[in-house]
């Protein structure tokens, strides 16, 4: 699953070049760089690679969520519908920009589900955020069907999904924007950072500014221009080093992901033994990056007595249902409306009032599915010894 199972000699030559020019910072300084600009590449082949005309990269993949909500104009006063299948940046972000999130079911797929979408839509709604977890897609063409009908953007949150696709066509680059993710556990990784991608250039030039405290970027995105700021911006800029493993990384993107399927295929073989095993729904297998195998039992109880037989020889799977990172019901800082600020913000006003207050009962249908849901990480290297090991622990459970 994560691209550092094949960091290698590709790495070590994009990094030793960023090194021998002395220059780590992303912009300026033309004379000692010679030209080598690591950053803007992985930006500009990226894009290619997506399909779409602009990419901009950032510090992470929560701040590429933060930056292109800030940049869609998304603020106080607003919501934006994600899924309560995510990992905590996806509302994070949201809050951030001082919009509130809205929660919304989960369907076979894992993802988002576009009728439930529909029901979450208020006249409030500035956006919407569909999460292609765990490398499958969400349904796209549906949810930009309502998001269009509705006339709301959509950004999709890619952090796990780079690579996959709908019929040929790439995540990330359905909806107004996509969001990436390279921290250490993702398919491709620069250990820390991020990347956004549209087609829109005025939003993509936005990004870019609000990206570097505002600064123009006039000429290109390799000079910070004449320093003229139409807006505020923050910091949240990739270096060097990043951009330079992440080229090397995108190389091998392709690879990695026909090795997960390879794998994905051997540990599904082994999985199907089990009685009464149902799959996720993925709606185009050719497009599956393959990060990691979900699969169904019959219900709660057959899950836990499962994965419980299954760890006790060695190759337990995760069980979402009581998943702290990722999963509504477990999000005890959400429910509480935990925050340091003294006011109580972002879950009450200045003067006190409650802003919002989230029920932990209130996604059922995805609670019914998520007690059912045994998942297992898709390595890229899968020995023989490992997959003998899951096979004898499922033979056990069956």
């Amino acid at each position: 699953m994560p691209g550092f199972e094949v960091f290698g000699a590709e790495e070590k030559k994009e990094i030793a070049e960023v090194l021998d020019t002395g220059v780590l910072f992303r912009y300026e300084f033309p004379s000692e760089r010679r030209g080598i600009y690591k950053v803007r590449r992985f930006e500009e082949e990226f894009a290619r690679y997506c399909g779409v005309g602009h990419a901009q990269a950032v510090t992470s993949g929560t701040a590429a969520l933060k930056v292109a909500l800030a940049a869609m104009g998304v603020g106080p006063g607003d919501e934006v519908i994600t899924q309560g299948f995510t990992f905590v940046a996806t509302w994070e972000a949201i809050f951030d920009v001082g919009a509130v999130p809205v929660f919304a079911e989960v369907d076979d797929t894992l993802n988002l589900d576009p009728a439930d979408l529909e029901e979450k839509i208020t006249p409030r709604t500035r956006a919407i955020i569909p999460v292609h977890m765990m490398g499958a897609p969400a349904r796209m063409e549906e949810i930009m069907a309502i998001a269009d009908r509705h006339g709301i953007p959509v950004l999709e949150d890619t952090a796990q999904a780079p690579g996959a696709a709908i019929n040929g066509r790439k995540c990330g680059s359905f909806g107004l924007c996509g969001t990436f993710s390279f921290d250490p556990v993702k398919t491709i990784t620069t250990g820390e950072g991020g990347m956004i991608v549209t087609d829109d250039e005025a939003l993509w030039r936005r990004m870019s500014e609000y990206q570097d405290h505002g600064h123009d970027h006039v000429p290109n995105p390799g000079g910070r221009g004449g320093e003229g700021r139409s807006f505020i911006g923050f910091n949240y800029r990739m270096m060097e080093l990043q951009g330079a493993i992440g080229l090397a990384q995108l190389a091998k993107l392709d690879g990695i992901i026909e090795s997960q399927r390879r794998n994905k295929a051997a540990l599904r073989q082994v999985v199907s033994q089990l009685p009464g095993v149902s799959f996720r729904t993925v709606l185009d297998p050719d497009g599956d990056n393959a990060s990691f195998l979900a699969f169904f039992l019959p219900d709660a109880a057959a899950a836990l007595k499962v994965n419980e037989t299954l760890a006790a020889n060695g190759a337990g799977a995760v069980y979402f249902a009581n998943n702290t990172w990722h999963y509504y019901p477990k999000w005890e800082h959400l429910l509480a409306g935990s925050t340091l600020a003294k006011s109580g913000w972002p879950f009450k006003e200045a003067d006190g009032r409650r802003r919002v207050q989230y029920d932990p009962q209130a996604l059922p249908k995805s609670a019914a599915i998520m007690d059912r849901l045994l998942v297992y990480p898709v390595p890229i290297k899968l020995s023989d010894e490992r997959l003998e090991q899951i096979a004898e622990a499922v033979k056990a459970a069956c």
